[in-house]
């Protein structure tokens, strides 16, 4: 198991210091704020611990203000409501007093019912693509610095995007269809708890999928020049799936406007089942020169 894998279940098991009350710490990698995959995976996380046999089919997210790396946070569980079916929970991020993120999450029993789904997009397997290191040995010379950094840097989650020219081939602003097509997986063997699975695919869902709304504008969430931040996220799990084997996340975006980006994403497992979907608006604005 690499090291980043076992970093970040170290994360996500939470220290449960009250009732209903947890804390979460993030990686000290020198990250200017924490990264809002992993507040969502620990939010997540303590949502579940207050919930018995039910796992979530759903969770709906507002970031409000940026999480400080260098401090634990708080997670809040507020018990809404237990049904029969279902059991919904609200779950507050607190640092520094105030709250910097807040979860909604419904879970349900396993039941059967109905069943169809989006065909899968037809795309290159992922064995056909680069990895990160081949990625890094042919293009880091071609790559701007804010990129080769990021793919330098080793992470829980091995990402191939079926076409990555547009990192190191910048097109300024001609306009691209705002779809992207990315494999993922966790870098390393998960244990087999589908809860941990669960909260990889939560941490990951926040990855690449605002850059998506980007492309339409020839720019990339690399560019110095935007600000770019996640606003709001909603995450729907539909079936079972393991987060270490190879995951499709096709994206698009449907809409910029207002300096906001809207993207949306559906991930499959290897075998065409749709497992997930992703709606996340972010944050994208110009910044202003400095006078």
């Amino acid at each position: 198991m690499s090291a980043a894998v076992t970093d970040l279940l170290a994360l996500l098991d939470l220290e449960r210091i009250e009732h209903n009350i947890f804390r979460g710490r993030s990686p000290q990698v020198g990250w200017q704020r924490v990264f809002g995959g992993l507040v969502i995976s620990q939010a997540l996380v303590a949502a579940a611990r207050t919930v018995e046999g039910r796992p979530p089919h759903s969770l709906h997210a507002y970031f409000m203000l940026p999480g400080d790396p260098s401090i634990p946070i708080v997670y809040e569980v507020d018990r809404i409501r237990d049904g029969k079916s279902f059991a919904t929970r609200r779950c507050n991020a607190i640092q520094h007093g105030q709250a910097i993120f807040s979860l909604s999450a419904s879970f349900q029993v396993e039941e059967s019912g109905l069943d169809h789904a989006v065909t899968v997009p037809t795309v290159p397997d992922p064995e056909s693509l680069p990895s990160e290191e081949e990625l890094r040995r042919r293009y880091a010379a071609l790559m701007p610095e804010p990129v080769r950094r990021y793919f330098e840097r080793e992470r829980p989650i091995e990402l191939r995007p079926v076409d990555f020219s547009r990192y190191y081939q910048p097109s300024g602003d001609k306009p691209h269809e705002p779809v992207q097509r990315v494999w993922v997986r966790a870098s390393g063997r998960l244990p087999d708890d589908p809860a941990i699975h669960r909260a990889f695919l939560a941490y990951l869902s926040d990855m690449t999928l605002l850059d998506t709304a980007l492309i339409a504008h020839g720019r990339s969430i690399f560019d110095r020049s935007l600000q770019v931040a996640s606003l709001d996220h909603a995450l729907w799990f539909h079936r079972p799936f393991r987060a270490d084997e190879w995951l499709l996340y096709a994206q698009d975006s449907p809409n910029t406007y207002g300096a906001r980006g809207l993207a949306r994403g559906l991930i499959y497992a290897r075998d065409g089942g749709l497992v997930a979907s992703v709606a996340q608006e972010g944050l994208i604005r110009e910044r202003l020169p400095r006078a």
